[in-house]
């Protein structure tokens, strides 16, 4: 698996870069690829999201640089800011397992799996997807697309991201949830450095694949037709 670090990345050019991956892994012309990233602030719709779940108005957003996308992933509003851990995993579900329910299982284990690594307990809430701390604190919220069984869209890990921004949305349409981060659990700066790699080896484990890093110069090559 490739696994491409980008640092701080507008969320457009990131859609795009997306809809590039998933069309070159469909064709075979990558292996499977974890992106990670953070995103200037920003705000998702999901194919279900409803616009009344966004509570600043349009203005005020505008006036903020704060942008928003409807988007193909599942699920409804999402915020997304510096200091939140977003990762995109672009596999093809053929070369591992064609279930959808495993994959979404998959992708929370592995983030409490990585939050255990730094000593926080978390779970799962009955009838929510993500990752909570408890029943009433989401810590990373999850949001995917499959097509012909390739998957794209992803995660998000609060890991030191400003939770006064959740206040602009109601959070995946939960209005009676709150939204925390690992900061907020644990107290100190958290190592963003330290919480990626924690990433790439619960990825590695659950899913029992390879890792290799990769620059975005080396893959652009191979996302261009031929």
């Amino acid at each position: 698996m490739n696994v491409l670090q980008l640092g701080l990345h507008p969320y457009d050019g990131a859609l795009r870069l997306q809809h590039q991956v998933v069309a070159a892994r469909r064709e075979g012309r990558v292996p499977d690829t974890l992106i990670l990233l953070q995103h200037p602030p920003v705000i998702t719709l999901g194919r279900r999201g409803n616009e009344h779940n966004i509570l600043a108005s349009r203005a005020w957003l505008a006036e903020h640089n704060i942008e928003i996308h409807r988007v193909e992933r599942g699920g409804d509003v999402t915020y997304h800011g510096p200091g939140q851990l977003v990762g995109y995993p672009i596999m093809d579900l053929r070369q591992h397992r064609e279930d959808v329910g495993w994959y979404m299982h998959c992708l929370e284990e592995v983030l409490i799996r990585t939050l255990g690594e730094f000593g926080i307990q978390a779970g799962r809430s009955p009838g929510n997807i993500g990752v909570w701390l408890d029943e009433q604190r989401k810590i990373a919220a999850l949001g995917a697309r499959i097509e012909r069984w390739i998957t794209y869209h992803g995660f998000a890990l609060n890991v030191g991201a400003d939770s006064s921004h959740s206040r602009l949305i109601v959070p995946c349409g939960l209005a009676d949830k709150e939204v925390t981060s690992m900061e907020e659990a644990l107290g100190p700066e958290m190592d963003m450095g330290g919480v990626r790699e924690s990433v790439v080896r619960s990825f590695v484990s659950i899913f029992g694949v390879d890792a290799r890093e990769v620059a975005l110069g080396d893959l652009l090559p191979l996302l261009e037709r031929t």
